[in-house]
């Protein structure tokens, strides 16, 4: 792509009073006669993370997971046939184990110990290993704004179902991300707070409530700086900035809408008959909220827990009323099993949605998701067993080129997560000998 516009420094911000957003990339943030890949506007990989608790049905004689066929002659299954769409750019895993991550009490360290692969020491402080996303983070994160992000749709269980342990505590339970072996990174599961550490407003509770008292919104207060860059844009970037800030205002109009409902007076009962509040919408939220991040620039490392381990979230939506965790517990009852694979094919759906959502969005020359490596996946094999292998593991979007998609890799019976999570690293650019008990990567990928 060569351009003869003005450049415009791709860390512009509109600014207005109390409030600042970063733009996408623009046409106009490349250098007059200068390719794409030349300049330090050519998209950067974006790396995400997103794991769903309790594993999948991957039975004996009924394995709603695992692809049929192998290498790139292969066929999706009913859990992964929402990513047909994207299936040049997917890659399935299969015989993939995660033997550190066993213990007598699984669901106390399962999600911590993901991207790490490394067994705790037995303690109620947290001392594990750290994790592929924040090593990611400490090469291609530090010239962003955040260099991750992490949510969830659920609130941490606090001690609920078992998640909490006496030799392990509660970390492990609550968070995929250690930036070191002893500090667990928050997953933040209320949207308008994630919103607002992206574009700011306010650093205490009154200040953001006086700034949006005199500001209905961020997008009003850089409306005048909006209107004078729009002016000197040619046409495509005017069309990737309407598009932006019309995503921008949709976001902060739902998260307004999700704020006003306020279910601090209910006794939510243990097995309610509906949604207490509106779960899928805020997973599409957070999802969407990742999507900007990207976009904007804001951050490349994306990490995110679609439910709490845990979880006894309901989806009655998709006919499935009775609490996920209890349900995950099969003890091979047929009906539980299609309960599970609703949910778990429901989950894939959503993640479908988000990747349709990138590849919705101009990246310099392709879309996000081209520029995009996305894990998916579980630290549990099946749920009624508490085990770690075999893993639900997929990876996902065009990697700026670096991996080999549309196919499914069979490894070895037993080969250690831990080498496709080097294996990530080593396709990002990022050099790491080791990842836990790794022992060498996965070359087909």
């Amino acid at each position: 792509m060569f351009i003869t516009k003005k450049h415009l420094s791709r860390r512009t911000l509109l600014r207005g009073a109390g409030a600042a957003i970063a733009l996408p990339l623009l046409d106009a943030m490349i250098p007059a006669a200068t390719a794409l890949a030349d300049t330090a506007a050519a998209p950067k990989l974006k790396m995400g993370f997103i794991y769903f608790p309790h594993g999948a049905i991957m039975l004996p004689g009924n394995d709603q997971w695992t692809p049929q066929g192998q290498g790139r002659d292969f066929k999706l299954s009913r859990i992964l046939a929402p990513f047909e769409p994207y299936q040049k750019q997917l890659v399935v895993v299969s015989n993939l184990g995660n033997r550190p991550a066993e213990s007598a009490s699984p669901h106390a360290i399962v999600p911590g110990t993901w991207l790490s692969c490394v067994h705790p020491q037995e303690s109620q402080a947290p001392n594990g290993g750290v994790t592929i996303d924040q090593i990611a983070a400490s090469h291609l994160g530090q010239d962003t704004p955040m260099p991750s992000l992490e949510v969830s749709t659920e609130a941490a269980a606090g001690g609920n179902a078992g998640t909490c342990d006496r030799s392990f505590g509660c970390s492990f339970a609550e968070t995929i991300s250690f930036r070191t072996p002893t500090m667990p990174l928050p997953m933040e599961h209320q949207p308008h707070v994630v919103f607002e550490r992206m574009f700011g407003r306010g650093d205490t509770p009154a200040a953001r409530k006086a700034v949006g008292e005199r500001y209905g919104s961020i997008l009003d207060a850089v409306s005048g700086e909006a209107g004078s860059l729009r002016r000197v844009l040619g046409p495509a970037d005017s069309a990737v900035l309407d598009d932006y800030m019309g995503s921008v205002r949709e976001i902060e109009r739902r998260v307004q809408e999700m704020q006003k409902v306020d279910l601090s007076h209910f006794q939510v009962p243990k097995v309610p008959e509906e949604m207490p509040s509106n779960f899928s919408q805020e997973q599409e939220l957070m999802l969407d909220l990742i999507a900007l991040a990207w976009q904007a620039n804001i951050t490349r490392i994306s990490s995110m827990t679609l439910a709490h381990e845990g979880s006894n979230m309901t989806f009655p939506f998709i006919d499935v009323p009775d609490p996920f965790h209890p349900t995950s517990h099969h003890q091979f009852d047929a009906v539980k099993i299609e309960k599970l694979i609703k949910i778990q094919t429901y989950h894939t759906q959503k993640v479908a949605a988000f990747l349709k959502r990138l590849g919705e969005i101009p990246d310099g020359e392709g879309s996000l998701l081209d520029h995009a490596m996305i894990l998916y996946g579980s630290n549990m094999g099946n749920s009624n067993a508490h085990n770690q292998y075999p893993l639900p593991s997929a990876l996902v979007g065009g990697a700026c080129g670096k991996i080999k998609g549309g196919q499914h890799v069979v490894c070895p019976e037993h080969t250690p997560l831990a080498n496709l999570l080097v294996t990530i690293l080593h396709r990002a650019g990022i050099p790491q000998d080791k990842v836990g008990d790794s022992t060498g990567e996965l070359a087909e990928i």
